[in-house]
């Protein structure tokens, strides 16, 4: 299945500096980039063909890839002063780089790659800078037997603040965490079907409008998973991520775990 993402946005929050014009896809964890350990995942499941949706910093993006380095992350021999890499990440993947305008809403970066799905009755998308281990196959198998437009994994609330209950005399009567309150926010990683563009308008959004529409036909299903989720909405957040890949941490990086039986 083709994967959609939404790499165009500004990532204000994740900037260091006015001068500072690297899209949030593109923030370090590793030796990689954001985007690259989102493709990674899918890749590892099968789905190698990309559409990436550029708008602000899209250069960078386009020169991560025309200059990629194999061996920044694979096993390689030095031979004769020729390198002979014993594996590779991208020689499989297909990658469409559409630029989508600078200001536009998520809903109108995909009204304007659709022509690239070439009508597939099905496809992924993703924000490109939101990490999980979630189990992908699952996911895409229970939204295929599902008569429903598309499928938004959930996960429960991760703030650590505290939802306090008042009294009508302003006495508190309880105090819980909001991540355990009966509640699921977006996660980010959607399945899709074409019916999803009925629903968002020019300059709409994918979630309010494409998702919003399709609840209330009651055709928008929910892929609840607890296990790792991690956004990097924050400079906090992707610093986080980088120090526990140097701690060998990584549970998103289910390629690591998957080929040699236990975490890198």
């Amino acid at each position: 299945m083709k994967v959609v993402l939404f790499c165009g946005g500004y990532g204000m929050r994740m900037r260091s500096g006015a001068a500072d014009d690297v899209p949030k896809p593109m923030a370090m964890v590793g030796p990689r980039p954001l985007i690259w350990h989102v493709m990674r995942y899918y890749a590892h499941f099968g789905h190698t063909e990309f559409i990436l949706c550029l708008g602000y910093g899209a250069h960078h993006i386009k020169n991560f890839f025309l200059n990629y380095e194999e061996t920044t992350s694979n096993d390689f021999v030095l031979r004769g002063g020729k390198t002979e890499l014993l594996s590779t990440d991208i020689s499989d993947w297909t990658i469409t780089f559409a630029q989508t305008g600078i200001e536009s809403p998520i809903g109108e970066r995909l009204r304007r790659v659709r022509h690239h799905l070439d009508g597939d009755e099905m496809f992924l998308a993703n924000y490109a800078d939101v990490l999980t281990d979630a189990p992908l196959p699952e996911m895409i198998d229970r939204f295929a037997a599902r008569d429903a437009g598309a499928s938004m994994m959930v996960v429960p609330p991760q703030s650590s603040f505290h939802c306090v209950e008042l009294g009508e005399d302003g006495l508190v009567g309880g105090i819980t965490p909001v991540s355990e309150l009966p509640m699921w926010e977006n996660g980010g990683y959607f399945v899709l079907r074409q019916e999803v563009f009925d629903h968002i308008p020019e300059n709409g959004d994918l979630v309010a409008d494409g998702c919003g529409g399709l609840a209330k036909q009651g055709r928008l299903v929910a892929a609840q998973h607890r296990g790792f989720w991690k956004p990097t909405d924050t400079v906090k957040e992707r610093a986080a991520l980088d120090e526990a890949y140097a701690r060998g941490e990584r549970p998103w990086a289910v390629w690591e775990r998957d080929s040699a039986g236990v975490s890198a």
